[in-house]
């Protein structure tokens, strides 16, 4: 099992910036790729960010410019630096790590952007 778990989430004002980050640990060996999704209340869970073991990325159209996923392998971490944050960010986010076909969830950490 990989267990995971994110830091970093706050309040903020339009136009800030927070870091997240979160930490795998457990059977780590084998992850190929990891992540962040986010769910706003009342909506979907949606994809953020993800990032492979190639290094390559994906990000969402509403986040592209603004966000930047990267991982750390040596600490088996991933981060999210969010710049240029707005209201329409505000969600709990979960980190996530795909594995032989399973993809496992941290509990995630709420992000507050007030206007």
């Amino acid at each position: 099992q990989v267990q995971l778990v994110e830091s970093g989430g706050g309040l903020v004002q339009a136009g800030g910036s927070l870091r997240l980050s979160c930490a795998a640990s457990g059977s780590v060996l084998g992850i190929y790729a990891m992540g962040w999704y986010r769910q706003a209340p009342g909506k979907q869970r949606e994809m953020v960010a993800t990032i492979r073991s190639s290094a390559s990325s994906n990000y969402a159209d509403s986040v592209k410019g603004r966000f930047t996923v990267s991982r750390d392998d040596a600490k088996n971490t991933v981060y999210l630096q969010m710049n240029s944050l707005k209201p329409e960010d505000t969600a709990v986010y979960y980190c996530t790590a795909s594995k032989a076909g399973y993809v496992n969830w941290g509990q995630g950490t709420r992000v507050t952007v007030s206007s």
